[in-house]
């Protein structure tokens, strides 16, 4: 079911055995929305997750999970790229891979956030809410 992508010199794959935490870690860790997130929690939702990485060489240059359930839903998160390769059209590589990969064909709803690439994920059919007084959230913090 993993068949690695050749894009440039990038290998782009869904095989967990070619993750490498301390990159992943390293690239989240200068992200807006994971800063904060542990490595404990990092792995764990790795180990929950469908993941992808880009890789150049020995090094993981890109990250990004689908928490799904392969049928109705999917959520994309933590799609990032290490600051030193950004611009080099990885990013459009990768999101390509993801929503064109076989285990995920099947899935009716898709869902992701992002608070400042918009324009690149409506290329891959991603829009606003219709109606997003629908959707609700609950967080922990919230939980006393």
């Amino acid at each position: 079911m993993n068949n690695p992508l050749i894009f440039k010199e990038f290998v782009i794959s869904a095989d967990k055995s070619m993750l490498r935490i301390h990159d992943i870690v390293a690239m989240l860790r200068k992200s807006y929305w994971a800063a904060e997130r542990s490595e404990e929690a990092i792995m764990k939702s790795i180990e929950n997750s469908l993941c992808f990485g880009v890789y150049h060489g020995d090094e993981q240059i890109s990250f990004g999970r689908m928490i799904t359930d392969y049928s109705t839903f999917a959520y994309l998160c933590d799609v990032i790229i290490n600051e030193e390769y950004r611009g080099q059209g990885i990013g459009k590589a990768l999101v390509s891979y993801i929503i064109e990969y076989p285990a995920l064909q099947e899935v009716k709803t898709m869902l992701l956030t992002t608070s400042d690439a918009h324009k690149l994920y409506e290329k891959y059919g991603f829009a606003n809410l219709e109606n997003p007084s629908k959707l609700m959230i609950r967080r922990k913090k919230d939980i006393l």
